[in-house]
Formats: structure tokens, C-alpha cells, sequence
């Protein structure tokens, strides 16, 4: 089963929650309107909707994020990988690169990641 997403007004949502939690819904609704331009409904909706989906609780009228901004990523992030480039990292680094040279610090950083996430002789990990 595939996982619930976020959609870009999830995540920029999400992003004012994980900013400010936890946040009484009162306070969010002005934040929201001060930050996205959203009405009263429209956050209420928003916290209902993402409260249904599993991102946040809201208890009491306090707001609180129930996945961190860190696993939003990196489920997003594995998903666009999945779906743009049938999984494969390789492909998604060189259309990413798209011809751009990395300076050895970058190249350094990216190799130590790669190392750090290499898979053990024989499969394990």
C-alpha cells in the first residue's frame, strides 16, 4: 500500500506546524493567514484533513506534528525518485547534475553519503 503523501500545500503548511509546535489552533489560523494569505476555514480544514491523514493531532486546540519535517522529506524525496526515475539514484543524480561540475568538497561530501549507505559484502546492511 502506497503511503499517504503531502501536497505542496501540506508540506508549506506542515512547515508553519513543525515551526511553531505546539501551536494553538487559534494562533495557527493568524500564521496561516499571515504566511499562506488562507482563511479561518481553510486552516481548520487543513488540520482536520492532515489530523485524517495521520500528519498532526490536534487536542484541546493545541496543533502537533506527528511526523517531523525529516520523514516528510524523506518520504517525498523517495517517491519523486520512485516515480520520475523507476528508483534509480544514478539517474536521478546525473539529471540533477545536468552537466554541472562539483568542487571537490562537494564530491568529497557526496562520497562520504554514498560510503555511509553502502550495502555490507553479501546484502546485509
Amino acid at each position: 500500500m502506497e503511503e499517504t503523501r503531502m501536497s505542496n500545500s501540506d508540506y508549506r503548511f506542515m512547515q508553519i506546524v513543525w515551526q511553531h509546535a505546539p501551536v494553538g489552533s487559534g494562533e495557527l489560523v493568524r500564521l496561516c493567514a499571515e504566511e499562506l494569505g488562507w482563511k479561518k476555514s481553510t486552516t481548520y480544514t487543513e488540520i482536520k484533513r492532515l489530523s485524517e491523514k495521520g500528519f498532526l493531532k490536534n487536542e484541546n486546540a493545541v496543533v502537533e506534528p506527528l511526523i517531523s519535517m525529516e520523514e516528510a522529506q524523506k518520504r517525498e524525496s523517495g517517491a519523486f525518485v520512485e516515480r520520475t526515475f523507476s528508483g534509480s539514484l544514478p539517474g536521478f543524480l546525473a539529471a540533477f547534475l545536468g552537466g554541472k561540475k562539483l568542487s571537490a568538497k562537494e564530491a568529497d561530501e557526496l562520497k562520504k553519503l554514498i560510503d555511509s549507505h553502502r550495502e555490507q559484502e553479501g546484502g546485509a546492511e
